[in-house]
């Protein structure tokens, strides 16, 4: 991560019910678990919808449908000991795939061959001890 970047992201917010589906991670110096919804990178000359779209796709081969554009958050952070500065557009969109919302869980991998599991968590189960990001994003979606 490059402390001197600001970095532009778009993440989208599915919903089931009362829950959204959010990316579990870790801080292991901070030894805090996180959640975070699925999304990525802005490349020059991409649109935000347009890197969402690529995104998901990417990471859990799956296709969004619906997008709706909720707002922009600024998410200025330290994570495993180095500091971040994010600009993130946020988006709310559909799984043309309707059985994601059945499953627990959604397996994905990201850019880098690492994977992950992404879940669906109610919004009353973020907390400060398990906190829900970019910064901002909780008061957001309320």
């Amino acid at each position: 991560m490059n402390a001197q970047r600001i970095r532009p992201l778009v993440i989208c917010v599915f919903r089931r019910n009362d829950r959204i589906l959010v990316t579990e991670a870790v801080d292991s110096i901070k030894n805090q678990m996180f959640y975070r919804p699925l999304g990525g990178g802005i490349k020059f000359g991409e649109t935000s919808s347009a890197a969402l779209i690529r995104e998901v796709r990417e990471e859990i081969n799956a296709e969004v449908s619906n997008l709706s554009y909720i707002g922009t958050l600024e998410n200025i952070f330290v994570h495993e000991g180095s500091a971040g500065h994010e600009i993130v557009q946020v988006y709310d969109g559909q799984f043309v795939d309707e059985s994601l919302y059945s499953s627990p869980l959604v397996a994905g991998v990201e850019s880098n061959g690492e994977s992950f599991r992404a879940v669906w968590k109610s919004l009353d189960a973020f907390s400060t001890e398990r906190p829900l990001y970019p910064h901002g994003l909780l008061e957001l979606l309320r």
